[in-house]
């Protein structure tokens, strides 16, 4: 396979950890991406935002680290399985990546509510369908319904052998139904039904509030230098 030509973004402010500066990896977008280069390159640490495909590249910081779960080795403690038992008759619809105004609606909801300091509360619906979706990934939407309102939708990759998950957002007023735990679940649960291992779930940062939750789901695997390491022995 021929070099893929990767670009170095400038340094700008950590989204993550206040007081320092990020810099990011990113594929050259002139490359054609397939989902076949993507598998691989969810293998080795990327991710995507839109249609761009990049990872964490800081000199003198090492705090993300890409994690993924082997779903067929998972196991839920108690939490995680009050969670799934309190979502018992949480419908869920599949849906291709399409903008509709009632996800959009919701989005907003949830990042005023939850990340109000943040420049996503006040996304355009251009930015935010930019952010979640891509020309060449083959994305789904799925809703959560709860009480015959949409509660929750979770956004999802699918590779040939992995699920990515890409983003959660939820209506407020169902905060106790710990959806963010519940779509992880559901991923899991639907990447075994896809027949794929893994589940990436993106960058733990253990100084993070935000990200430092990849924790809690077991046995996960973290990429450290060029090696998937399981997590009680990093």
């Amino acid at each position: 396979m021929k070099p893929i030509p990767v670009l170095l973004t400038a340094a700008q402010p950590c989204g993550y950890l206040a007081g320092n500066l990020s810099r990011s990896l990113f594929i050259d977008p002139a490359t054609p991406m397939t989902l076949d280069l993507y598998g691989s390159l969810l293998a080795q640490g990327f991710r995507r935002s839109g249609n761009e495909v990049y990872r964490p590249f800081c000199q003198t910081c090492s705090a993300c680290v890409p994690t993924r779960l082997a779903v067929a080795a998972f196991k839920p403690n108690r939490y995680q399985r009050r969670c799934w038992k309190k979502n018992a008759a949480t419908c869920t619809v599949i849906k291709p990546a399409l903008f509709e105004s009632v996800h959009y609606d919701l989005y907003l909801r949830y990042q005023l509510a939850r990340h109000a300091d943040g420049d996503m509360a006040y996304a355009t619906a251009e930015s935010y369908f930019g952010f979640l979706a891509s020309s060449w990934c083959t994305t789904y939407f799925v809703e959560f319904w709860i009480d015959h309102r949409l509660a929750a939708v979770t956004v999802v990759d699918r590779v040939e052998n992995a699920v990515s998950a890409v983003y959660t957002f939820y209506e407020p007023d169902f905060a106790h139904y710990s959806l963010g735990t519940f779509a992880i679940l559901w991923q899991i649960r639907q990447a075994l039904s896809w027949q794929c291992e893994y589940l990436y779930l993106g960058f733990w940062i253990k100084e993070c509030q935000k990200m430092a939750y990849k924790n809690q789901f077991q046995p996960l695997q973290k990429l450290l230098g060029e090696h998937w390491t399981a997590a009680s022995e990093a």
